[in-house]
């Protein structure tokens, strides 16, 4: 039984629930006949006020981590090692729960994300064009992402059918999460078995655009100590108004939990996705024409047709096993040991655009043409973290230790297909070296679409066989680490950490033109930590400060082999990859919660700053490993708030703004430094609302601002054109808004209506850095919801 509040009763399970409503019932009935009769027999000497007795239905939440009662806000974090309810973490730390994310319908973690200010989504080729990619505070996050605590690595496909909440950390977590880590981190929390509820919950959706989705959550306890759960998805959708674009699921997460005693828990998990896409990579940018001083054609291209070719695909496997053992010997002292061992899979072939340049001299345009872009990436991992978690009392204080370690290895075989392009070409462009190309281009120099829908997907008739594996990356790591948070009084706290992580590296790599692989290998030790202090000057109102740091391997991005420039190995001509230093950053935060109204609204702010020096920089297109060691730096400061709970009784919200400003500092070429980060967008906003009109009918919606953000590499420069003096691929600021409304059609049965992007919005969230694609977001869509409890 879990009790989270005083005064609330959780039964043990739904059979319990309805038989403790009825005894409740009951026994309420006969006190009250009782206390009738007592005092009729005193007559008016004295009055008997009862307390009010709420029960609660255990099926209503099953997320051990959320705030009784306020569907959208967590209590605390699913990291065990989060010890402190998140109004009292010293850090930002945003999570979204499983019902905010049903009444947003995002399904994909990626466009959860993008709906979270100051995170940003990225592009990149290598394996990584369409897998998950995200930019936290200015600062690449795609290796920091996590799943119970341990790191998810692979640039696969990401779903929420199996999540109990989303969180997401800002600012460097490597006291928690290892290496990189720079902007942040993102952790999901999966559902697990018990033996505390029954219920089996089925959602079947339908919509426009050939919307298809079921999902199924059971739990089941079969004796008093063992439970399974079982979830399950099949979901299947066209993109909206691309409708030659679309995507498939399948999803299968099981659990089991055996708890012989109250001290010993083991909890086996199962998780599989298969995501089969036929992806459309959108419109693009063509650079920016005019004069100083006179920009013309400054954005994208909005009408560009969906001209993802028939051999087009992207395709993502997922298996992994958990195992988790929890001992708690005595109240106050926890042990937690986690293995995980995991496969995955992520291959695409995509079609991009380019060309469509503007002529100045006569209002033509270069033919925009179709390009390719592929590759695959096989990931195997093994990963081992144990923990010790306890209260400790030394005098008057009072201290919350963790400490552990950590045993982890990644395995990642990047690779490439043969492709035979068997269509005709129709035109020729000026192609790499100054030379002509034979190409295919879809418009003329109007900009006309030079072929039907029914025509232009069937251009390039590309053959598609395995080809050979270019990179193959390994990374072998073994950490300490141990942290501390210490009341002095009821008032005022302390905290800090130290992680070491030892780790092994090792890549061969096929660079461009060669035929044998180059290895490149070296061992280091990374050390980072945290520090700061909390003061409490109310019992609602917490107050702190937080200084973070955070390092990362050159080579540390797993997919990129010798692209320097795109956090692949960078060494610079007549030197070993182990002579440059890792990239290090340092953050400051200084904050505010404010947990109110008996827990139910938290108000937080925050001010920040992150440095990040030692950068690895190519000094030449960024493809080659002859790179530019540790000469990049730079900055990003801002501000954020934000706003989760009940604002009244019928009125929940979640809301946040961030305001930002990033600076390159330090560069090998001096024309960067004072310019902003490419991927980031100065001002993010995001707000959800539900509103509960009656006992059975809710309706809300969310509102998201991102701003204007330019094209580049990571951790570089926006890409700049010196002549107009103006950024040179423009990926336009936008608002979305999206809306539902729900209904308790009976006890066992709901519906809700979802409209996603409701005004139809032509908005982008990402650009590769020559403008070549522009990932698009979806339009408008709208979907009907059934879901069954019982």
């Amino acid at each position: 039984m879990r009790d989270h509040n005083k005064g609330v009763i959780r039964p043990m399970s739904l059979r319990a629930a309805r038989t403790g409503t009825a005894a409740a019932a009951i026994g309420l009935s006969a006190a009250l006949f009782a206390t009738g009769a007592q005092a009729q027999d005193a007559g008016d000497e004295e009055e008997v006020v009862l307390d009010t007795l709420t029960i609660e239905d255990a099926t209503a939440d099953v997320n051990p981590n959320a705030q009784p009662g306020v569907p959208y806000k967590a209590r605390t974090s699913g990291d065990v090692r989060r010890v402190k309810p998140l109004s009292e973490t010293p850090q930002t730390i945003q999570v979204l729960t499983e019902q905010q994310l049903d009444e947003q319908g995002a399904t994909d973690m990626r466009d959860v994300l993008d709906n979270v200010p100051g995170v940003t989504v990225g592009t990149g080729e290598n394996g990584n064009a369409f897998g998950d990619r995200y930019i936290i505070r200015g600062h690449e996050a795609r290796s920091d992402v996590f799943v119970d605590g341990l790191r998810d690595p692979g640039m696969t496909t990401r779903e929420t059918f199996a999540i109990d909440q989303i969180e997401i950390t800002k600012g460097p977590s490597s006291s928690f999460a290892g290496r990189g880590s720079t902007g942040g981190a993102v952790n999901s929390i999966t559902k697990k078995a018990s033996t505390d509820y029954q219920f089996t919950r089925i959602d079947a959706g339908i919509g426009t655009d050939d919307y298809y989705r079921v999902t199924a959550d059971a739990n089941l306890p079969l004796t008093d100590t063992l439970a399974v759960r079982a979830n399950l998805l099949y979901g299947y959708q066209e993109v909206p108004n691309r409708n030659y674009s679309d995507r498939e699921r399948y999803g299968a997460a099981l659990s089991a939990a055996f708890k012989p005693s109250d001290v010993i828990e083991v909890v086996l998990d199962y998780y599989h996705l298969t995501a089969n896409d036929t992806p459309d990579l959108g419109g693009y940018v063509p650079r920016p024409t005019g004069t100083a001083g006179d920009v013309t054609s400054y954005g994208p291209w909005d009408d560009v047709p969906n001209y993802t070719q028939s051999s087009d695909f992207l395709d993502s496997d997922v298996d992994t096993v958990t195992g988790r053992i929890y001992i708690t010997p005595f109240d106050g002292f926890k042990i937690v040991n986690s293995t995980r061992y995991g496969e995955t899979s992520n291959g695409y072939v995509l079609t991009g655009l380019r060309g469509g340049a503007v002529n100045t001299e006569d209002g033509t345009y270069d033919p925009v043409t179709l390009s390719t872009h592929q590759g695959n990436q096989e990931v195997e991992y093994f990963v081992n973290q144990f923990n010790l978690i306890g209260e400790v009392s030394t005098g008057s204080l009072l201290h919350n230790i963790i400490v552990g370690s950590e045993y982890s290895n990644l395995q990642v075989a990047n690779g490439t297909y043969d492709l035979t392009t068997n269509g005709t070409a129709n035109c020729q462009v000026t192609g790499r070296g100054g030379t002509l190309q034979d190409a295919f281009c879809i418009t003329d120099e109007n900009r006309d679409v030079l072929y039907s829908d029914s025509e232009i997907h069937d251009l390039l008739q590309r053959s598609v066989a395995d080809g050979v594996v270019d990179s193959a990356w390994q990374v072998e790591t073994l950490s300490f680490y141990a942290m501390d948070t210490i009341d002095i009084t009821q008032w005022l706290s302390i905290h800090g950490g130290v992680r070491m992580d030892a780790f092994s590296y090792s890549n061969d790599v096929i660079g461009r033109g060669a035929d044998v692989p180059t290895n490149y290998s070296y061992s280091d030790t990374l050390w980072n930590g945290h520090a700061g202090v909390g003061l409490k000057p109310l019992e609602e109102v917490y107050v702190y400060f937080n200084y973070g740091t955070a390092k990362n391997i050159n080579g540390g991005e797993s997919d990129l082999g010798g692209n320097c420039g795109y956090g692949g190995i960078c060494v610079d001509d007549g030197t070993d990859i182990g002579d440059g230093s890792p990239e290090s950053s340092e953050s400051f935060e200084l904050g505010v919660k404010a947990d109110l109204f008996d827990d139910r609204l938290l108000l937080t702010a925050a001010a920040f700053q992150i440095t990040k020096g030692d950068v690895f920089e190519s000094a030449g297109d960024g493809y080659s490993a002859g790179g530019s060691l540790n000469t990049g730096e730079n900055r990003v400061r801002g501000l954020e708030f934000g706003l989760v709970g009940n604002i009244t009784p019928k009125l929940l919200a979640q809301a946040a703004l961030t305001l930002m400003d990033s600076e390159i500092t330090k560069s090998n070429d001096a024309d960067k430094i004072g310019r902003r980060l490419s991927n980031f967008a100065n001002t993010q906003f995001s707000g959800q609302i539900r509103y509960q009109m009656t006992d059975a009918i809710a309706f809300g919606g969310t509102a998201t601002y991102k701003g204007a953000m330019y094209t580049g590499q990571p951790d570089d420069a926006a890409s700049y054109d010196d002549t107009l003096g103006v950024y040179a691929y423009r990926v336009p600021d936008y608002w979305t808004f999206d809306a539902f409304i729900s209904a308790d059609l009976t006890r066992n049965l709901g519906a809700r209506i979802n409209i996603t992007n409701v005004t139809d919005e032509d908005y982008y969230l990402a650009g590769y850095r020559s403008g070549h694609f522009l990932y698009k977001g979806d339009e408008r869509r709208a979907t009907l919801t059934l879901t069954a409890k019982f």
